[in-house]
């Protein structure tokens, strides 16, 4: 079984090449290159057959396509410990850098394919989120070695669609989301205290850190539409239901449920406005419903009231549902290039309460710039640049780190960057 698992591992790791920290909590600002630059718009506006993997009722519009890209994302994050009797009274360092490894590269993939003028068949390839802490020095509330302390956690998404033309101006689409997702922890040590000791925190002592990387494999769905209200307006909706998760049995003692971790659900509305020929305004707004998963929303707190990790209404990272508002801008300065510019904000997930497990998770960037262009090479092919940059942003903790680990708080930072490339061609 243990080495099914690792040839498992092996092959979701060849097909996503490293894993992400991504920007709206752990979720992309965008899908496909053009989305990231104008700011992650997407749901009124596909410009690419990975865009089906936001709403696949664009993918009829498209036309026989083919698209594939790479993404550098360069995440940096830290922690700050502050007013804690553990830190202070052993005179160890307050200030925690976490990006030990702080260098990641996110393949994507699409393609389309038209059955007749008014239906579709595609298929969208894409890492949709992921956590990544390193921190070489370790947490000494975690671990007394001093070895690394940090989670991993990849996600990849396959979508095959199927989109439909239903009238002149309303399309519809529907798409299969097929997961899979890695993850592993190291240097928890302190919450894996054998059973039957006072000191035990977990269910399942032994499967809580250390376990190197296991599998989880699932399914959910996802529906669109588009429709063109007037010459100048489109409108869509998209909704991605809840991803049921198998379990990560190597980690049933770290999270809610015996190590399930699903992938929460997503709904979102946009409207795209052509303003002249040669300009293109787009703005999106979604919601994500962290909170509804209890690996993901589940408070600490838990921990302390009688719920140990891992059990079935354990702890989590207290994680709380988030909105995010996408604005972006695309004009056509001439018939070889295209430019975008966009921004994206959604208010960090991560309650003042929460920090302390979060150090793990920092998910906590709120605002983000984006910019991006697409050279047409002509021959029907064409090739996009994007940048982004998400704004530092620090949650400092409010009655954070519990008196059992000496009290003060967690402070969490965050600021990214990427750069990504895509070539695409109609076919």
């Amino acid at each position: 079984m243990k080495s099914k698992k690792r040839l498992a591992a092996i092959a979701v790791a060849s097909l996503f090449a490293s894993s992400v920290w991504a920007t709206n909590g752990y979720a992309p600002h965008g899908i496909g290159q053009k989305s990231k630059g104008m700011g992650g718009v997407g749901i009124a506006l596909v410009q690419d057959s990975v865009g089906g993997g936001m709403n696949p009722a664009g993918m009829v519009d498209l036309g026989n396509r083919l698209d594939v890209g790479l993404e550098w994302f360069r995440p940096i994050r830290s922690t700050e410990f502050v007013g804690n009797s553990m830190i202070d009274g052993f005179g160890l360092p307050s200030y925690y850098d976490g990006s030990d490894a702080k260098n990641f590269f996110i393949p994507e993939f699409g393609y389309n394919r038209m059955i007749n003028e008014r239906m579709a068949l595609g298929v969208s390839v894409f890492g949709t989120g992921g956590m990544n802490t390193r921190y070489a020095n370790g947490i000494p509330f975690f671990n007394q070695s001093g070895h690394v302390t940090g989670i991993d956690l990849m996600q990849l998404f396959v979508v095959p669609s199927l989109s439909w033309k239903i009238n002149d101006k309303h399309s519809i689409g529907i798409g299969l989301n097929l997961a899979a997702q890695l993850f592993s922890a190291k240097g928890l040590q302190n919450f894996d205290a054998p059973a039957g000791t006072p000191q035990q925190m977990s269910e399942a002592p032994g499967s809580v850190t250390n376990n190197g990387h296991d599998t989880s494999y699932g399914a959910g769905i996802r529906f669109g539409w588009i429709g063109q209200i007037s010459d100048m307006v489109t409108l869509g909706a998209t909704y991605q239901s809840r991803t049921y998760m198998s379990e990560f049995d190597d980690y049933k003692g770290l999270f809610a449920e015996q190590g399930d971790f699903d992938i929460p659900e997503n709904f979102g509305a946009g409207i795209a406005i052509q303003a002249t020929p040669k300009l293109l305004l787009a703005f999106d707004i979604m919601r994500i419903n962290y909170n509804s998963v209890k690996a993901i929303g589940n408070s600490m707190s838990r921990l302390f009231l009688g719920n140990p990790l891992g059990s079935s209404n354990g702890p989590g990272f207290g994680w709380e549902n988030q909105t995010v508002y996408k604005l972006g801008i695309s004009y056509e300065l001439n018939p070889d290039w295209t430019l975008r510019g966009g921004w994206n904000h959604g208010d960090s997930p991560i309650p003042n309460s929460e920090t302390f497990f979060s150090t793990l998770a920092p998910g906590v960037v709120e605002d983000h710039l984006t910019l991006g262009a697409t050279w047409n090479l002509g021959n029907g092919q064409e090739i996009t640049f994007t940048y982004m940059h998400a704004f530092e942003n620090e949650v400092k903790g409010s009655a954070s780190i519990p008196p059992n680990f000496g009290g003060g708080e967690a402070d969490i930072k965050m600021y990214q960057n990427s750069i990504g490339i895509s070539w695409g061609m109609a076919l």
